[in-house]
């Protein structure tokens, strides 16, 4: 590669392009791609590459080059001594059986079909059906071990209660620890690896399992899943360890032996350089740059968010530590092709409400008293699924009283989230959101940049949601509404599709499960969302609509023409509505502080397991409902006060219970069982 003779640059820009352009492409080409079984053998239409073992079930063609002149061509592979007819296709990189158009240098990944692994194959062949050619091969060695996930010691018991069952390095980028155990009593301590023949203070910090940079909390008995940052791979460490970086001291670790034959990772590496002098990074998925320069202060946030997201960033409500009630931060998105970024109070851990006539929660600051928006957008764009918005604020006047002043001299504390905005572009519940305490010199010189590339897996994961939750019996005739935690992306966002303003409505100790109310029939609605409207996030009264994102209270006069309401609001002479249905207040809570792994939990029984329930003193209210013959086949059950936290009522005209229904099925399969040993019985008595 660099033995080529460079083109002649005429400016020394266009040099520096070529130059980095060249050391790209030998970075990429030096990239660890699987175990090696040689050249394609060429014998027609100038087929050609490069073949690997990546895993035992996959190969990789790296460089193919095919005409796509052949007749009836298909990847091919068999089990006989030499490629024959006796054989199978092997789907493309598509994973399609499709006649095999032109390649040119392109890298193909191909995955044997069937769950077949190549020990039951010889052979891979690029071939002609029609003509009975074999236009090029490949022979697989025999006893070929191909790569696969090797199991290596378990962590060293040294102290603060750390051991596992083992640790797996899965592929060249992830690690997995088995079964880990630490007791989480100290600060300052995190996964870190590097060289050497043990953990020593000049290790690299890596995220843990989602990707968070802060200080480890306790494990107990959990499969951790550790994805090395950036271009960072099993080779380029020595060891791996659960390190305290304050007094130095190893509380567990395990050597990376060398030349493991492991898959190569399936992990995209996005580059992502930014023009301004600091950087951090906040957690995998976000970082911030900044720059003061005069009076002003520019910032760059940086995510691998998706396109219906939000990054916010500001000063903690607290001088001593980062708090986000009283912060002041700045909440930017992409909405299409522009880019948005608008100042915001934070007064409560909710959607900005209206309280007794004075707006609270995550608030723009037009609507807290303050100016419109102290922030001047620079720059934004979105690409290869990176979302980059930079802007710049004064760093002391900006003519609202309600801004945080930027420090240019020691450290600010900070706070920092992402998560999902609604159809009316308000921030909803974070996904990602800062742990523990963030400090940083905005002032220092020189500059740093401590940021690493962003990391995406080539394979898209779909997280299942723990729906969808039902209750559909005919004998349930009350029910029970509370309040509770929504989950993760499982939980009420991946049951229903809406985002979550951080509480959920719970009936009869589900999350937010589909009714099934008969017609004509009355229902009874014990409602124990909260009565105090002083207290905003956990103020909810219940009432039945056709809206499916609710919050009626929070809607203009004109957005409520458009919607209906069959219970649970009463209106006043003048026409303006007033909840009815309003209970003291019980709420599913955590049982434990720690609160970032509700993710892990692949079911609601056992999510709600790690719940408990905590009602305050008073009544819940009782509301009465029938159904009638005018009621639309979809309603909904919502807050009053908060939009997407209840779901689906389906009115029928009869219930049929799921297990009632199944028993019915089983009966009828039963009878018909018999019916057909009777008859066939009866047949052979009168042969």
């Amino acid at each position: 590669m660099f033995g080529e003779r460079l083109p002649r640059c005429h400016e020394w820009f266009t040099c520096l392009l070529n130059i980095i352009g060249l050391v790209a492409l030998s970075v990429a080409d030096d990239a660890y791609i699987g175990l090696s079984l040689g050249k394609l053998n060429t014998y027609a239409n100038q087929v050609t590459g490069q073949v690997y073992a990546v895993d035992e079930h996959t190969l990789l063609i790296r460089n193919f080059f095919y005409d796509g002149l052949g007749q009836d061509t298909f990847f091919w592979a068999g089990a006989t001594v030499r490629p024959s007819n006796i054989g199978f296709i092997v789907p493309d990189e598509e994973g399609r059986t499709n006649r095999l158009a032109r390649y040119v240098n392109a890298d193909v990944t191909l995955k044997l079909p069937d769950n077949r692994k190549l020990s039951s194959i010889k052979w891979l062949a690029v071939w002609d059906l029609r003509e009975h050619t074999n236009l090029a091969d490949v022979y697989i060695p025999e006893g070929l071990e191909p790569p696969s996930p090797q199991r290596i010691s378990e962590m060293s018991r040294n102290s603060h209660g750390v051991q596992s069952d083992g640790v797996e390095v899965v592929d060249s980028k992830t690690i997995t620890i088995l079964n880990l155990f630490y007791n989480g009593n100290d600060t300052n301590v995190f996964f870190t690896v590097g060289l050497g023949p043990q953990p020593t203070p000049h290790g690299t910090k890596i995220p843990d399992e989602n990707g968070y940079l802060n200080s480890l909390t306790r494990y107990s008995g959990k499969d951790v899943k550790l994805l090395l940052p950036g271009k960072l791979t099993v080779d380029d460490i020595d060891w791996l360890s659960i390190y305290n970086v304050r007094t130095q001291e190893n509380y567990g670790s395990t050597v990376i032996p060398d030349k493991l034959n492991i898959p190569p990772s399936l992990i995209h590496v996005i580059e992502h350089e930014t023009p301004l002098p600091n950087c951090e990074q906040l957690h995998r998925d976000l970082r911030l740059s900044w720059e003061i320069f005069g009076p002003a202060i520019t910032f760059e946030l940086s995510g691998q968010i998706d396109e219906d997201e939000y990054m916010a960033v500001g000063i903690s409500g607290s001088p001593t530590s980062s708090q986000m009630v009283g912060s002041d931060v700045a909440i930017s998105y992409m909405d299409g092709l522009l880019g948005t970024v608008a100042d915001y109070n934070v007064s409560g851990k909710y959607p900005c409400t209206n309280v007794l006539g004075k707006n609270a929660g995550v608030c723009p600051d037009e609507k807290v008293g303050g100016v419109s928006n102290g922030y001047q957008i620079h720059t934004y764009i979105r690409n290869d699924g990176i979302t980059t918005i930079t802007y710049r604020r004064n760093i002391l006047n900006t003519e609202d009283s309600g801004d945080k002043v930027f420090n240019q001299e020691g450290d600010t504390y900070f706070i920092w989230a992402v998560g999902k905005y609604n159809k009316h572009k308000e921030p909803t519940y974070h996904r990602l959101v800062l742990r523990g305490d963030l400090k940083l010199n905005l002032g220092r010189k020189p500059g740093e940049k401590n940021c690493e590339p962003f990391v995406r897996s080539k394979i898209k994961s779909t997280e299942k949601s723990w729906g969808p939750l039902r209750i559909r019996d005919p004998q349930v005739t009350t029910f029970t509404v509370r309040v509770g935690l929504p989950g993760g992306i499982r939980g009420y966002s991946g049951i229903t599709g809406n985002p979550s303003p951080g509480v959920a409505l719970y009936v009869n100790g589900l999350l937010s499960p589909e009714l099934y109310l008969r017609r004509n029939r009355r229902y009874t609605f014990m409602v124990e969302g909260g009565n105090d409207p002083h207290n905003a996030r956990f103020y909810h009264p219940f009432y039945i609509t056709d809206d499916a994102h609710g919050g009626y209270g929070r809607d203009t006069e004109e957005e409520r023409k458009t919607k209906k309401v069959y219970a649970g609001v009463e209106f006043d002479r003048r026409g303006r509505p007033h909840p009815s249905a309003a209970g003291r207040l019980c709420s599913w809570l955590h049982n434990t502080s720690h609160r970032y792994s509700v993710d892990d939990y692949i079911s609601f029984p056992k999510f709600r397991n790690s719940l408990h329930l905590k009602c305050s003193e008073g009544e819940p209210n009782t509301l009465y409902w029938t159904p009638n013959a005018s009621v639309p086949e979809l309603l909904y059950y919502q807050s009053y006060a908060q939009r997407n936290m209840g779901w689906k009522i389906h009115i029928v005209d009869e219930i049929i219970n799921g297990a009632n229904s199944k028993s019915h099925l089983c009966w009828s399969a039963v009878l018909c069982s018999l019916s057909v040993l009777f008859y066939t019985q009866y047949k052979r008595t009168l042969s």
